[in-house]
């Protein structure tokens, strides 16, 4: 799998893999970054892809000092699945 990018000119992080493109929707306000949506393509379903790509996006939300948001419910999950990432969330 590739790496996780920022494509900041339409407001999502993306993840190429096997030809496919799996993709975190935000929305940014100030130092607040709202992740909306996340979608998989059906032919990554079960390959951890979702997981790779909310992790690296993660992590760059965390590099860049940003606070979040976790508007889509699988993100919200994730983060209760793996708490050391919990500080990022807006209180």
């Amino acid at each position: 799998m590739s790496n996780v990018i920022n494509n900041k000119d339409h407001c999502r992080y993306e993840l190429a893999v096997e030809g496919h493109l799996a993709t975190e929707h935000y929305k940014l306000d100030g130092n607040v970054i709202t992740f909306e949506h996340t979608d998989v393509p059906k032919e990554l379903g079960g390959k951890g892809v979702g997981s790779k790509l909310v992790q690296g996006a993660l992590d760059q939300v965390r590099a860049a000092g940003l606070k979040l948001i976790p508007q889509c419910p699988f993100v919200k999950a994730w983060i209760e699945k793996h708490p050391d990432y919990s500080d990022l969330v807006a209180r």
